[in-house]
């Protein structure tokens, strides 16, 4: 592993940030702990002991036993600061820093929101981007990871007449080849299936609504059968979710946000898990925001956490079976 190899331990040490302590992130993340780990999964809270102490004595619920205390601050729930921006930025650095180091096997995050990081100073529009810089990654991927469906994304944040100038067979095959490692080394799965979704209705018809296609997708599928990663289609999107649930596929490559994000989140609005792919260390985390509408009301829920959690330690076991 870059910058370190995992410290010989019979625990397996999830380093869990806060997002913005203005936010959900502490409330959920005390309300996950109350939950039962497996007996060698060690939750490490990287945040504010005297925020956590605040929030557990308000909602009744214990305090963390492991926490690495990063800031102390004066903060009210809903109304994000510079003060708890920086804190906020704070913590992922130090996760990705002791994730390097390997004294943690994997991080999993709260959220945080592009306001907060641009009031903190930061040049970044979300974790995965931050991720990338800290960490030294040169090809990182968005992926979402449900138990019914998972996907990766081909572009992310952009507009949508902007998409088809992005795609480009590399880029399909860059995604493509991360998701395969994704579901071959970290999930365990002996024969990953991947399947492509078209950018066209009916994957263009034979060329008669536009031949991206033809001239993009087609030839990203042969090259990546060439190099030995299964990718299969293009096939049409309004199709190939279905059968991914069924359980056809492992995982679909999506090549816009809505194409996957719609499918996934009706599926998983509750349970699903951010991955971000293509890193040297494991980073998971919540499929939702930082939710300053209901902060400090003690009704978020922390089901994606749990998820994101759970994922982290399916992902460092099987890791750490291949050292």
């Amino acid at each position: 592993m870059k910058g370190g190899s995992f410290i010989p331990s019979r625990k397996i040490r999830i380093g869990i940030t806060l997002g913005c302590p203005a936010g959900i992130g502490p409330e959920i993340v005390l309300k996950a702990l109350t939950h039962a780990f497996p007996e060698d999964l060690e939750p490490v809270i990287l945040g504010d002991k005297k925020l956590l102490s605040e929030v557990a004595e308000r909602l009744s619920l214990p305090e963390p036993a492991k926490v690495i205390s990063l800031s102390a601050l004066s903060y009210c729930p809903g109304k994000p600061t510079r003060e708890t921006a920086s804190a906020m930025v704070c913590y992922i650095k130090e996760g990705a820093r002791l994730c390097l180091k390997g004294e943690l096997h994997a991080l999993v995050t709260c959220p945080i929101s592009k306001a907060a990081l641009k009031m903190a100073g930061e040049p970044y529009p979300g974790h995965t981007e931050m991720l990338a810089a800290l960490t030294g990654a040169s090809q990182v991927a968005m992926a979402f990871y449900g138990k019914r469906l998972s996907i990766v994304l081909a572009t992310i944040h952009v507009a949508l007449k902007e998409v088809p100038s992005l795609l480009t067979v590399e880029r399909i095959l860059e995604v493509s080849s991360l998701a395969y490692d994704f579901l071959k080394r970290d999930l365990g799965l002996a024969e990953p299936r991947l399947a492509l979704a078209a950018l066209n209705p009916h994957a263009s018809e034979g060329g008669l609504f536009g031949n991206e296609e033809e001239k993009i997708l087609v030839p990203a599928v042969k090259e990546a059968q060439r190099r030995g990663v299964p990718l299969t289609g293009p096939y049409p999107a309004d199709s190939l979710f279905y059968r991914a649930v069924k359980g056809e596929f492992d995982l679909v490559v999506s090549l816009y946000h809505d194409q996957g994000l719609i499918p996934f989140k009706l599926l998983h609005f509750e349970d699903g898990v951010n991955v971000t792919l293509g890193l040297p260390i494991i980073r998971t985390s919540v499929d939702h925001g930082t939710a300053y509408d209901i902060a400090g009301k003690g009704i978020a829920s922390e089901k994606s956490l749990l998820a994101a959690i759970e994922l982290a330690y399916r992902m460092a076991k099987n890791r750490l079976k291949g050292l």
